[in-house]
């Protein structure tokens, strides 16, 4: 094999033997995960290594290369597009979460020696509640999971690999919080009274933002930074490098600098409990490592806890292994940050600015449509490519843009079947009106961040094309008008969106909902709605915002898909049995459905006095933007789509 990919397989082999200098004692494999060093999802160019090693280039995915193979697991909203990108010479794909894909745990042990196999893997990149069990599973059968002292990855990517971004860093006000960034450390504070901790290791990059109402620029589509927080009873340990914070960072956290470089609190009317030090990035090992080593004073409170009684550090499973690891079982408390959970319910303020930002950013979805049909009416020439640019334009000239929220899925006919398909020079297709058109996009706005799907067809679509959407619809409806009891999680609803494609024997492989951040990521946990159970799922809550987003894929041919943010509220119901209180959804997303596509004989009266509703929500929300705006095309086109079926 003398393909670019073989040859990076080449080079990391010959590092895997060991004796280069590099390591003294071989690995029989290696795993490359797909996150960073704060486990995110997507991540900054300098961490794509699994993409650089495998040229697959989806968010999710695990590679594994040993001396005679390599297999990549992802699951089935990558499978069209795994296949399409590994080399079949070189590589085998693993179809994650279907009944015959052995687990990695299964297949190394069948491709390790008899025994005394050494599986290598970098502990900053990989999550403890990972870690853990494919150790166990490797040890039953006689082998074991090391980590790795330096990174092979980097190494055989040598100069071509990317620097690591170094953005600044900017503060986001009170006016788009809801929350000063003090009040949410008190917060965070009383939840490790509760479980008698006294340090929380902060390492989830969005956490980091939240906590300090800050953003950044560090990771294309996430306003997030490159940073780490160690927060406890009496102070906050921010690890970042100082010069990235600007005069604006520093007035927002009370900053000051003295001679030795440290930075703390310079306001006197500040409270001591808010005093923010300032450490460079690289500093977190050997503070932590400082720290567990003096267990009198973890134990106790000590220093960590400003003479109160403490105990425990707070090092979430969702962290990486090699932080975990300084820490003694007894030492530490592994439940997800109480951050997560915080972060996941919005409050009045991030409520109200999620809900107009997808007014402003449903507005430029129907300017983006209008066009879109007008041109191909004209006989206009559009690719995937050149429509997403346009919709971008459309995007950017709204209120308190800043950029896109994930890469634009402009796809038609057989590429729409390519559940996360992103269009690209070497496929772009040209969008007809004779074919579905699939358009999965979103932006972030300071006071909110938009995701949404919407699929249409602008001629006449086949019978089976119409069925298939409106069984999608359906399912979309019944679970946006479900009501259910506090204390249900997503999994427990996942199969009311399923329910209409089940019962003509169809499905998709991907979860139907995820939870979306305030001005953060677009993809947010804990919560989420997914026929998988996780063991770190919180249930849905008031004030929470979540995708609902069911669709169908027949391959080769199309994709259906529709996606619209939904709010958790509170039901009105006839009952309260046992004071329960019943929660329902409220969508935020404001842009037509495709009434093209709809099969009015397979929907229910109550299904069109849904459509109905949503649509005059949309007209009456949208449309007065569009008229203030000019866009009378727009307009026009809004008025036709969000017509009454009745």
């Amino acid at each position: 094999m003398t393909s670019k990919n073989g040859l990076i397989l080449s080079r990391l082999r010959q590092l895997m033997r060991g004796g280069s200098g590099v390591s003294s004692e071989a690995i029989h494999a290696l795993i490359i995960p797909s996150g960073d060093a704060h486990q995110s999802e997507y991540i900054a160019d300098c961490d794509c290594r699994r993409a650089f090693v495998s040229g697959f280039t989806g968010s999710a995915g695990t590679a594994i290369v040993t001396e005679n193979a390599a297999a990549l697991w992802t699951d089935g909203r990558y499978f069209l597009q795994a296949n399409q990108q590994l080399d079949p010479d070189g590589w085998v794909l693993m179809k994650d979460g279907l009944p015959t894909t052995p687990t990695q745990a299964d297949w190394l042990c069948t491709v390790l020696p008899p025994e005394g196999g050494k599986v290598g893997v970098d502990p900053f990149l990989t999550q403890v509640d990972v870690w853990k069990p494919l150790s166990l599973q490797l040890e039953s059968a006689g082998h074991f999971l090391v980590p790795t002292t330096s990174n092979l990855v980097d190494i055989a990517w040598g100069v071509e690999r990317p620097a690591p971004p170094s953005n600044p860093v900017f503060p986001l006000s009170l006016y788009f919080t809801g929350r000063s960034w003090q009040d949410k450390v008190d917060s965070v504070r009383a939840d490790m009274a509760k479980k008698s901790c006294s340090l929380l290791v902060i390492t989830a990059l969005d956490e980091v933002a939240w906590i300090l109402n800050l953003r950044g620029s560090d990771i294309k589509y996430n306003p997030v930074f490159f940073a780490y927080v160690v927060l406890t009873l009496s102070d906050i340990h921010f690890f970042v490098e100082e010069d990235r914070l600007g005069p604006d960072v520093k007035k927002h956290l009370h900053l000051d600098a003295i001679p030795n470089g440290i930075v703390v609190t310079g306001d006197s009317s500040v409270s001591s409990c808010h005093k923010i030090v300032i450490r460079p990035y690289t500093r977190l090992m050997s503070f932590l490592k400082d720290v567990a080593s003096n267990e009198k004073n973890l134990a106790k409170g000590g220093m960590l806890a400003g003479g109160k009684d403490g105990g425990k550090a707070w090092v979430s499973d969702r962290s990486s292994q090699a932080l975990a690891s300084l820490f003694k079982d007894h030492q530490r408390l592994t439940a997800l940050t109480p951050i997560a959970a915080l972060k996941a319910v919005k409050n009045p303020t991030e409520i109200q600015g999620m809900k107009e930002a997808h007014v402003r950013d449903g507005a430029a979805v129907c300017e983006y449509l209008a066009w879109l049909e007008q041109n191909l009416k004209e006989g206009k020439h559009v690719t995937e490519i050149s429509g997403a640019d346009y919709l971008e334009e459309c995007r950017r000239s709204q209120d308190n843009f800043i950029s896109l929220s994930f890469d634009t899925i402009s796809s038609v006919g057989s590429n729409a079947a390519i559940i996360h398909y992103r269009p690209q020079p070497e496929t772009d297709l040209t969008i007809t009106a004779e074919e579905i058109y699939l358009l999965d996009s979103g932006a972030q706005y300071r006071d909110g961040t938009t995701d949404v799907t919407r699929t249409y067809h602008f001629a006449n679509p086949s019978a089976f094309e119409r069925d298939a959407f409106t069984r999608v619809l359906k399912g979309h409806i019944e679970l946006a008008r479900a009501v259910f009891p506090n204390g249900v999680k997503g999994h427990m609803v996942d199969c009311l969106a399923r329910m209409h494609l089940w019962s003509a024997g169809l499905d998709y492989l991907h979860g139907t909902g995820h939870g979306v951040g305030a001005f953060l990521n677009v993809h947010e946990g804990p919560c989420g709605i997914s026929p998988r159970v996780s063991a770190v799922e919180i249930p849905l809550e008031e004030g929470m915002i979540l995708s609902d987003e069911p669709g169908y894929y027949h391959d080769g041919s199309f994709g259906i898909r529709i996606e619209s943010l939904v709010l958790v509220k509170k039901a009105l119901t006839e009952h309260n049995f046992k004071e329960k209180g019943f929660l329902t959804f409220e969508p935020i997303t404001m842009v037509p459905l495709c009434h093209n596509l709809i099969n009015p004989t397979l929907l229910t009266p109550k299904d069109i006095e849904w459509i109905d509703a949503y649509h005059l929500d949309v007209r009456e929300k949208v449309g007065p933007r569009l008229k203030a705006r000019g866009k009378t095309l727009a307009y026009s086109w809004l008025m036709k789509e969000s017509r009454s079926l009745s």
